[in-house]
């Protein structure tokens, strides 16, 4: 028999290979199995349409899958990889609003790997509900998104949550989310599981209050914590909300280091990610994404082809300066078809931001100077100059890979035509 001591000890050994728990990725893989569609709240930086974030964004999948599905991923993965060192529920809604399908799937993929690493992501709203049977399943791992811990604050980014069979707005949605955030992280941790809480920093909301919300979490027992910039979705209520700089990140990143340990290598993965953060392969696990073979691939005109920032190649989702890859492409008579992935240089390193990177352009325009375009959330002036310079043109967007590159290339198109 366990007791709470010895957990604590078992799951901080666990933390050792966790790829986001560990401090650093460690070359550590994770697969996040994406059972969880439904979601509890609504936050103001989260379409629906894009599912719902719990990590931070992109909590999107390329397909919701069953309990059974689930392990046929995990067996996938497995055979590719080799055993993942963590099995994660990340979404796309909330792992805790599709309990059932959580329990099942967790309870396949233990009896194939007695051993392996659970881990979940929640807001947190049902957690006090199921602490208990999260101790049961043996998950050893929590992240929890807590955003404010002061309700004036929290009902500026939460649109609603329900809970009990009721909507709860403005100030009421705001404290029953903190409260049973509060009061659920307090019963994992003292279960003896390692809890992560992430922090969407968002400008002029709570960015001012992200000290208060590290404090408040460290008193509970919470391991670490994320500070994370937001990414903005189309149609959001937040989509114009003015991004905090990498610089103001990692000022407040180490500004909260001497209360809490800091995450500062999150790569906000989706909720169908596949092996280490920095080469996910979650993209060639579905069959109708992986590029053709070359000798297959035939055009009676010359294709045009884009490069496209993304972590794995479904989401256009980074900015230009933190890609170290872009995935390639081609439009062909109205058809798009991945090419190659396209490693580079990050564009923009360390905590002051971007400086004069003319040389290391160099290198960038040579991996993709036989691209029509680039397509990327967000790219600074000097870049996007260096590229129209170049006859490169440049797509600012947040969609998938697939949409956005038959959307650039119409307009591309349209342009040669005269139409524009």
């Amino acid at each position: 028999m366990y007791t709470v001591d010895s957990k604590k000890a078992v799951n901080l050994l666990k933390t050792a290979s966790h790829p986001c728990f560990s401090g650093c990725g460690g070359g550590h893989s994770r697969v996040h199995l994406p059972i969880a569609p439904a979601c509890n709240i609504q936050c103001n930086y989260c379409v629906r349409k894009y599912d719902c974030p719990n990590e931070s964004r992109p909590g999107v999948t390329a397909k919701v899958l069953s309990p059974h599905q689930a392990l046929e991923r995990y067996l996938l993965v497995k055979e590719k990889i080799g055993k993942p060192d963590v099995v994660g529920i990340a979404g796309p809604g909330d792992a805790l609003a599709n309990f059932q399908a959580l329990k099942e799937t967790l309870i396949l993929v233990r009896q194939i790997e007695p051993e392996i690493t659970f881990c979940i992501s929640t807001n947190g709203l049902a957690l006090p509900m199921y602490a208990g049977e999260l101790e049961d399943l043996g998950v050893s791992h929590v992240t929890v998104t807590v955003n404010a811990v002061a309700p004036v604050i929290g009902k500026r980014i939460y649109r609603y949550v329900r809970f009990n069979d009721r909507n709860y707005m403005g100030i009421d949605a705001a404290k029953a989310l903190q409260e049973n955030q509060l009061d659920g992280i307090r019963r994992i941790v003292d279960m003896g599981m390692v809890c992560k809480v992430n922090i969407v920093m968002l400008a002029g909301i709570n960015d001012a209050h992200i000290p208060d919300v590290v404090k408040t979490v460290a008193g509970l027992g919470v391991a670490m914590s994320n500070i994370m910039q937001l990414i903005p979705v189309k149609g959001s209520i937040f989509e114009h909300l003015p991004l905090v700089s990498n610089t103001d990140i990692t000022r407040m990143r180490k500004q909260c280091e001497g209360i809490l340990p800091q995450m500062y290598h999150c790569r906000q993965c989706r909720a169908d990610a596949a092996g280490t953060l920095d080469n996910d392969i979650s993209l060639s696990l579905n069959s109708s994404a992986e590029p053709p073979a070359k000798t297959k691939r035939t055009y009676s005109d010359n294709p045009l082809r884009f490069a496209v920032a993304s972590k794995n190649g479904y989401l256009v989702d980074q900015h230009f300066g933190h890609t170290v890859a872009f995935y390639v492409y081609e439009y062909s008579r109205g058809q798009v078809t991945f090419f190659e992935r396209r490693e580079i240089p990050r564009y923009c390193s360390g905590p002051e931001g971007c400086g004069d990177r003319g040389e290391m352009m160099k290198t960038i325009i040579s991996v993709i100077e036989d691209c029509t375009g680039v397509i990327a959330v967000r790219i600074g002036e000097m870049p996007r100059s260096i590229l129209a310079e170049k006859g490169i043109r440049f797509f600012m967007t947040y969609d998938y890979a697939t949409t956005a590159v038959g959307i650039a290339a119409e307009q591309v198109t349209e342009s040669v035509c005269g139409i524009e």
